[in-house]
């Protein structure tokens, strides 16, 4: 077919031979890094197709450059730096890849919780220095898991992947969620809904998996901060923004929680001013769902997306289906 789709990042070649075998034109952004807006507004022009990063902002001003765009498959859960609005106004289908990359970035979650609260990074750096001089009582003293609370921001498909991944440290489990009560949690584990100050000062360890939006933008702030216990571990695999990376320095600094584990950031991939000179916190490069199964099985769902749509077919992850219409 003679339909012409631009892939904003080099993905696995399952995705991209998906498309070449459906569409006569399949172009990859050949530089290994984001493109600017600006490269980005360039490369969109004649487009019926682009399959986007969380990196890439989609804006009203770009939709309007490219004007045969019919579908934006962002290579994501989320899609946040897609203006869906502007798209459902101009009848360009919006979708991203859900549920492929749920147990990886769950795994990841408790990656992160095991490096910070057993200090295994501090024991690395310490090791590859030369200063591990043999075991002593009171060297790198962490945190226990077992029977600790554990509490879980947004209970959706990765909130309670995390969640059941605690049944063997039998740990008590609260949650918060915008939607219904999450009746899995409730009858697998016992979990408990709870509004988020009781959360906050309840649990040993808080993993955050909501959304972001301007209603969960800064959710955790310098207040919310305060209310954590001192002992208590902060693990954010969700949007970097949810938190307040400023209040969360002065936090961490100031011992006021005993540390955290960030996956991502609020103006990634920039680091707010200390963050990176702290020790009681583990800082990976937004590697949530970096896997080779889930990163592939991501890839050809965006490609399937594209595919659909070009094809006028409804997409199996759509995210504006009022757009179809």
């Amino acid at each position: 077919m003679s339909f012409n789709v631009y892939v904003t990042r080099q993905i696995p070649e399952e995705g991209i031979n998906i498309l070449k075998k459906f569409c006569q034109t399949v172009e990859v952004n050949p530089h290994d890094r984001p493109l600017t807006y600006d490269e980005l507004f360039r490369q969109v022009k004649g487009r019926d197709a682009i399959l986007t990063m969380l990196s890439d902002r989609v804006d009203a001003a770009l939709m309007n450059e490219a004007k045969s765009l019919k579908v934006i498959a962002n290579y994501a859960v989320g899609y946040d730096n897609v203006d869906v609005k502007a798209a459902t106004t101009k009848g360009i289908i919006v979708t991203n890849t859900p549920g492929v990359l749920t147990d990886s970035t769950a795994d990841m979650a408790w990656a992160l919780l095991f490096s910070i609260a057993r200090r295994i990074v501090e024991g690395d750096k310490l090791t590859r220095a030369g200063k591990f001089i043999g075991w002593a009582p009171l060297m790198l003293l962490g945190g226990d898991f077992i029977g600790k609370t554990l509490g879980i921001i947004g209970a959706g498909r990765i909130g309670t992947a995390m969640a059941m991944r605690s049944r063997g440290w039998y740990m008590k489990v609260f949650y918060t969620t915008h939607s219904n009560r999450n009746a899995v949690l409730e009858e697998m584990l016992g979990a408990k809904r709870v509004d988020l100050e009781t959360l906050l000062k309840e649990s040993d360890f808080i993993s955050i998996h909501t959304s972001l939006s301007e209603k969960t933008r800064h959710l955790i702030g310098a207040k919310e901060l305060s209310l954590m216990k001192n002992t208590a571990y902060l693990i954010n695999t969700a949007r970097g923004a949810v938190i307040d990376e400023a209040a969360l320095v002065n936090a961490l600094k100031n011992r006021q929680i005993a540390g955290a584990g960030l996956d991502v950031y609020e103006e990634e991939p920039r680091l707010k001013p200390g963050l990176a000179e702290l020790d009681n916190v583990v800082l990976a490069p937004h590697l949530g769902s970096a896997t080779i199964e889930t990163r592939t099985k991501m890839a050809v769902m965006a490609a399937e997306n594209i595919i659909a749509v070009l094809n006028k077919q409804k997409p199996k992850n759509c995210v504006n289906p009022e757009a179809l219409t």
